[in-house]
């Protein structure tokens, strides 16, 4: 309240024409016509914003509130539609929609913000929902572009898009662009958006870089069970492009379903970035900046986490939200809101305004309430909030491009650790293969993957991402079949066991499949006469392959980095049949049966591959599970077969 009647009280002393100033001195705006102004007009962009910087008046005391922050920063909503379905965003049952009526209009939209540069915002950030599917986009940033004032105009966007407008709102005066990227797996992509749509946002990254956004920025929301293993493949992408990748941690809005087991936090993910990387550098911070940023040395771009759960940025907070209906939001996590709108179409002056801003920002408090607090707030779906991720600009550079390739994915490397996807992923994109393949052994050896376990806390069970169906309670010994599909939610659709709260033990399974090849094909591969070379060799090779890839593979499978991977084939001259036997062993919370059937599985296909030219009366056939143990349900061995039978057509 002390706020705003400071602010009341500048007002009256300044008047329409006069523009606010923290410490109470009158500070008058240039008119259209003046020296200064005309200057402004007739410079460049980028010599524009550095004129602007330069001649910042002070700041307004309605935007600052009574602990000494200024908000220079604003986020506008432009719709609350969304071509996507994003877990962590919306509800899975979707959100009512505000009527179109009672959104602001283009015109209402454009009126704040020039009464918000007015008072002082520098920067402006259109969200959504999605901001790119509402059709006058071009022309709002083309509006905001001619605002006295205003230094940046960003968009965070999820890239669907992005492709075909970003040449049109460059031009119009876009400066930044944040994009939303949570996996670089496509069929995990469309687990998570509820949609398709992965290689449309590669493409929108790919003419961000090639259009000069440096660094282009790509957020991240990492989420436990789900994209946590995709650290370090999605770090390895700041080594050869202009990216500044975003790690978020994942926050409570209504109808996600939070689950604070769910959430990775910041020192977690720094922690298993340190462990490949134990040179990351520390880079300095920004003021009121909300990431936390680091830098690989000779990397072209860096990392930056968003760390609003474990270590909130609340006493630098310096941004303003308006909701698509014409809300003001002073807080993120808060649930209080002013309608500007209304008071807008009610033909409120901008004296009123300014003191029902003034007021809103006046009663912002000092910091949020908490993540767990916050989980059991009443709050917006993220969809209807138009906030999210709080992060910081992406200015356009002139700095010289690469020669063009189809990505500009020049340098970059993955690590023999990663995931090899990354290799299939550029191939696809018809890439130079700049990326060395995985080096592979008949017997494959990694470091154990460490899990965050929670068994002693009573509310830790194994339930669905993202649903509230009924929880298998926690006792020592279970029952080792169930009547419930553990991947489906209550309403019959597909999800990912969470296994959060599973205890850590070793996990075993043996696999085996076997390929009845026929007489000529099974001599042929016995003396190595082959004409594609030794199969033998090269299924086992695959099989290994394949048990490392298997959550690449197979959607709701959790990814699983082995101890020790092996195939072993054997031939069977009676039944002119390979036998194939792949095991494979872990340290963790879930099982590894699905690696081993994948391993003896590939190894089968590859065999037929291998074979085909051959003969086509190739039959693979007993792809079973042999045995498991480690998991909590008990072990389990099959009964010997006395041998392999060929399938009867």
């Amino acid at each position: 309240m002390a706020a705003w009647s400071v602010s009341r009280t500048l007002w009256r002393v300044l008047g329409a024409a006069g523009r606010g100033c923290s410490s109470g001195a009158p500070v008058t705006l240039p008119r259209s016509g003046e020296p200064a102004l005309q200057e402004a007009q007739v410079l460049s962009p980028a010599r524009r914003r550095e004129f602007l910087r330069d001649h910042a008046a002070p700041f307004s005391a309605f935007l600052t509130d009574s602990f000494g922050r200024r908000h220079n920063y604003l986020r506008i909503s432009l719709t609350e539609k969304c071509n996507l379905r994003c877990q962590y965003c919306m509800p899975e049952e979707g959100v009512p929609l505000t009527p179109k009526a009672d959104l602001l209009t283009t015109r209402e939209i454009l009126t704040l913000s020039r009464l918000f540069v007015k008072e002082g915002v520098d920067k402006i950030r259109l969200t959504g929902g999605e901001p790119l599917i509402r059709p006058d986009v071009l022309d709002i940033v083309a509006q905001l572009q001619q605002l006295d004032g205003l230094k940046t105009i960003a968009i965070t966007t999820n890239g669907i898009n992005l492709a075909r407008l970003l040449p049109r709102l460059q031009a119009a005066g876009l400066s930044a662009i944040n994009i939303s990227l949570d996996t670089l797996v496509p069929a995990k992509f469309e687990f998570i958006a509820r949609r398709k749509g992965f290689h449309k946002v590669m493409e929108g990254i790919h003419k961000a870089i090639e259009l000069g956004f440096d660094p282009v920025k790509v957020n991240c929301v990492v989420m436990r069970g789900l994209n946590e293993d995709e650290l370090l493949d999605f770090v390895a992408l700041s080594e050869g492009l202009p990216l500044d990748v975003r790690f978020i941690e994942y926050m409570p809005f209504d109808g996600n379903k939070w689950n604070f087991k769910k959430m990775v936090s910041y020192k977690e993910m720094l922690d298993r970035i340190q462990q490949h990387w134990p040179e990351l550098q520390k880079l300095p911070e920004e003021a009121s900046s909300t990431a936390k940023a680091f830098r690989v040395p000779g990397f072209r771009g860096q990392i930056s986490f968003i760390t609003s759960m474990s270590e909130h940025f609340c006493g630098t907070c310096n941004r303003l939200r308006i909701t698509a209906d014409g809300n003001l939001k002073v807080c993120l996590f808060g649930n209080s809101e002013v309608s500007l709108r209304d008071h807008l179409r009610a033909g409120a002056s901008e004296e009123e305004l300014l003191s029902i801003i003034g007021a809103a920002v006046g009663r912002k408090k000092q910091q949020h309430a908490g993540m767990f607090n916050i989980a059991q707030m009443k709050n917006r779906p993220m969809i209807l909030i138009g906030c999210f991720p709080k992060l910081q600009d992406a200015p356009l550079t002139s700095s010289s491009l690469p020669p063009r390739d189809p990505l500009h994915i020049q340098g970059l490397r993955a690590r023999g650790s990663f995931s090899s996807h990354m290799e299939t992923m550029w191939s696809r994109w018809g890439l130079p293969h700049v990326l060395p393949l995985v080096h592979l052994r008949l017997e494959a050896v990694s470091p154990r993957r460490f899990y965050s376990s929670h068994s002693k806390d009573p509310d830790s069970s194994t339930k669905c991402l993202n649903t509230e169906t009924l929880a298998i309670p926690a006792t020592p010994r279970l029952s080792p079949f169930s009547d419930q599909l553990t991947h489906l939610d209550s309403e019959g659709r597909a999800a990912m066991v969470d296994v959060g709260g599973k205890p850590m033990t070793e996990r075993v399974a043996v696999a085996s499949a076997v390929v009845f090849l026929g007489p000529e094909a099974f001599h042929l591969l016995r003396q190595n006469q082959l004409q594609k070379g030794d199969a033998l060799a090269v299924a086992q090779l695959a099989g290994i392959q394949a048990a490392k890839l298997t959550s690449q593979l197979i959607p709701l499978c959790h990814h699983v980095t082995l101890s020790h991977t092996q195939v072993q084939l054997e031939l069977d001259a009676a039944h002119h049949a390979v036998v194939i036997q792949a095991s494979c062993r872990a340290w963790g919370p879930t099982g590894v049966e699905m690696e081993a059937l994948t391993s003896a599985t590939i190894a089968a296909l590859t065999l037929y591959d291998m074979c085909k030219a051959v003969s086509r009366d190739i039959i693979l056939g007993d792809i079973k599970l042999l045995s498991k143990t480690g998991g909590q349900r008990g072990d389990f061995s099959r009964g010997s077969d006395s041998e392999p039978s060929r399938p009867q057509l």
